[in-house]
């Protein structure tokens, strides 16, 4: 179980999570924050290059970082972000799709400048039900080391 910053080793895998693609809830998603047609508009959609309506690159972002939070970050230790790196979205999500997370630890090095953590850097993907990678990215985490036992 991935708890403290110590537990974040290079390699290690963890996986899992279900999330489905609501089309309701892609479609609502679309029209408020990423109002394409591609996105919002199934007649235009059927037409156009994915042959019907795909998810917003964002609202896959956000099922990703639902799964990321839930299965991979520690709830004890993690503090905070300061951002990610080469985000993609090399396979358009569709409505019904299931999708999953893939999470590995690509490195973990101590805090510089603050000796209470360390900074984990890790390649995140989203797969589909055919074991598709509809998103990737590289993700940077705070994450405190454990404390000290009085004992």
């Amino acid at each position: 179980m991935l708890e403290y910053f110590e537990d974040y080793e290079p390699g290690t895998v963890v996986e899992g999570g279900a999330e489905v693609a609501d089309e309701a809830e892609m479609l609502a998603f679309a029209r408020r924050f990423d109002p394409q047609p591609i996105h919002v508009d199934a007649a235009f959609a059927a037409t156009g290059p994915f042959g019907g309506l795909i998810a917003s690159g964002w609202y896959t972002a956000g099922l990703f970082m639902r799964l990321y939070a839930e299965r991979y970050l520690s709830r004890v230790a993690s503090l905070a972000s300061p951002g990610v790196d080469e985000l993609r979205w090399p396979v358009p999500v569709r409505p019904g799709d299931r999708l999953r997370l893939r999470a590995t630890v690509l490195s973990a090095r101590p805090s510089g400048s603050k000796p209470d953590r360390g900074v984990v850097r890790t390649r995140g993907e989203l797969l589909n039900q055919d074991e598709q990678v509809v998103l990737s990215l590289l993700a940077v985490n705070l994450l405190r080391k454990r404390p000290a036992s009085n004992t």
